[in-house]
């Protein structure tokens, strides 16, 4: 007889039940739904393009392609709350240039300007948004881009977090060039331009005070270069993608889910730092599902993906360049990762954000 004591129905309080995961018919607001997962999706899918509309905005990507006075240009917006404001290797400034930079490049344009607006909460000290500033100037200088219209506003004491920064750009599309996910055909290779999860590892570091033996800094670094350096061996590229939110996994279901393609990654290819490694074995995260700020993802035809490889490797940026996959007729819209040990195993869209507040 066991001596397990039954609770009728009636006396459970339901509602003050926790789940430890976002639900996904939530009324409200969850964090998840700003991790770049399946919650992300939803939110757009169902609320925001439906409200908007429009052909262009159907694209999805990091950036929308725009015919404009003759010129194909490229359009992107971003907004950046990571918590703490400054980390190992760079800022919420540099955040606020990479990130649409990066956004920007993975069209195949070349960033030319960006607005940026600053929401600041009253009380925060003056000498840190002296620094934020410095740091996104010095972003925009490295990375060539102008800074060239901006906005101000500020928020009462206890309704922000010190800073909060928009970035938007644009940018122009040099002709013959088409990246979009539609593009990809079983037999593309998948190359990713260096170690992944670096970033999210570095802010959460220095958000929770863990220490793991060595200084684990952010990859944030615009990414424009890299990929003209890319597009100089063959415009034929067929996708690019920035692995932020929701990490490399995030970036490769989108991709296999607009292309109708299957994605298989050989696991034991995917550059991850031993100290990454660590960190997430100790907190018991996945690397493939961790935010980058440097790295980007490539669907290249096979005939070019060797000369593509190469040139990549001889790039500052994409020295640790390596092949990761491919894409496949088989397990279409799904992403599967081979393990070291030989199995199978479903990467799939993640329904949140592991670690949020992260860009």
């Amino acid at each position: 007889m066991s001596d397990r004591t039954e609770l009728p129905l009636a006396s459970l309080d339901i509602e003050a039940w926790t789940c430890p995961a976002p639900v996904r018919d939530r009324p409200r607001v969850v964090m998840g739904h700003g991790g770049g997962g399946a919650l992300s999706a939803e939110l757009v899918q169902q609320i925001f393009a439906p409200a908007y509309g429009g052909e262009t905005l159907s694209q999805m990507g990091d950036a929308a392609v725009l015919s404009l006075g003759g010129a194909r240009l490229a359009f992107s917006t971003d907004s950046y709350v990571v918590r703490p404001l400054f980390f190992p290797g760079g800022s919420i400034g540099d955040l606020a240039v990479n990130g649409t930079v990066n956004d920007l490049a993975m069209s195949g344009a070349r960033a030319a300007y960006l607005s940026c607006g600053f929401i600041l909460e009253e009380g925060v000290e003056l000498e840190t948004v002296t620094r934020v500033a410095e740091a996104l100037g010095a972003a925009a200088r490295n990375a060539g881009v102008e800074v060239a219209t901006g906005d101000t506003k500020v928020v009462e004491s206890g309704h922000g977090d010190g800073v909060y920064i928009n970035t938007a750009g644009i940018g122009v599309v040099p002709e013959g060039v088409d990246l979009r996910p539609q593009r990809v055909v079983p037999g593309d290779v998948v190359i990713v331009s260096g170690a992944v999860g670096v970033h999210g590892v570095a802010v959460m570091s220095v958000r929770e005070g863990l220490e793991f033996g060595v200084e684990i800094e952010s990859d944030c670094a615009p990414l424009g270069g890299l990929v003209e350096t890319m597009l100089a061996v063959t415009p034929d590229l067929h996708v690019l993608r920035d692995p932020t939110r929701g990490g490399l996994a995030a970036s490769l279901n989108e991709i296999a889910a607009a292309s109708g393609t299957g994605v298989v990654v050989r696991e034991r290819e995917v550059p991850v730092p031993p100290e990454v490694a660590n960190a997430c074995a100790i907190l018991g995260l996945d690397p493939l599902y961790i935010a980058n700020e440097g790295k980007l993802v490539a669907f290249v035809p096979r005939e070019h993906a060797d000369a593509v490889l190469d040139a990549m490797r001889a790039h500052p940026l994409g020295r640790d360049a390596a092949v990761v996959g491919e894409a496949v007729e088989a397990h279409p819209g799904m992403v599967v990762a081979r393990t070291g040990l030989g199995g199978t195993r479903v990467v799939d869209l993640p329904i949140g954000e592991q670690l949020p507040r992260i860009c």
